[in-house]
């Protein structure tokens, strides 16, 4: 059995465990406060994608990944053409950035765990921001080597669609993440950041 500790202040037993706001209530782990808000805001943000208005937003940003990825392509020499969320090869082989393709699925998940995590709000909106950028980046490297891939093999882009790219894109976004609770974790232990 445990018992907390309790210091004698003015007279009064007041518990050292307990928050300010509730007297005698214990308050939960910070495991325990990141897994419910993390799920909460996992929830929260799954549900705003699904909203009609936002579902049009979702596919013009394909659109712009889509339009991105062709530049890019033209850039390094490679031709292509591109119509709305299709991005087409000259030998016919097209590959379309689907709902889902677009990796917002993985950054609704990292700013689920973001905002979850016990960190100023400044290391959060810097995480956030950070983590989906570089999850865009290599989300946009995806697409162009299934657009490279799909021209010479539906099999093996077959596997890199549905196998490889899924488990890099979530691995990507789990490494994101530990990098940002690792500098949060940095700034903390330094002798002049806030908690």
């Amino acid at each position: 059995m445990s018992r907390s500790k309790s210091n004698r202040t003015k007279g009064k037993s007041v518990n050292a465990s307990a928050r300010p706001d509730s007297p005698g209530r214990t308050p939960p782990s910070w495991p325990v406060r990141f897994a419910v808000v993390f799920g909460a805001c996992f929830l929260l943000g799954f549900g705003v994608l699904m909203l009609p208005p936002v579902q049009t937003l979702d596919g013009k940003f394909s659109q712009a990944l889509v339009g991105f990825s062709h530049q890019l392509i033209r850039l390094c020499g490679g031709h292509a053409t591109v119509q709305g969320a299709i991005l087409q090869a000259p030998s016919g082989f097209a590959v379309e950035m689907r709902d889902g393709c677009n990796a917002v699925n993985v950054t609704i998940l990292l700013w689920a765990a973001v905002i979850a995590f016990p960190a100023t709000w400044k290391m959060k909106a810097l995480g956030t921001l950070a983590g989906s950028l570089l999850i865009q980046a290599v989300n946009v490297i995806r697409f162009i080597t299934l657009f490279y891939i799909g021209q010479y093999s539906a099999t093996w882009f077959d596997f890199a669609h549905g196998y490889l790219w899924e488990t890099l894109i979530v691995l990507d976004t789990m490494v994101i993440f530990g990098l940002w609770v690792s500098r949060v974790s940095r700034a903390a232990n330094l002798p002049h950041a806030s908690a």
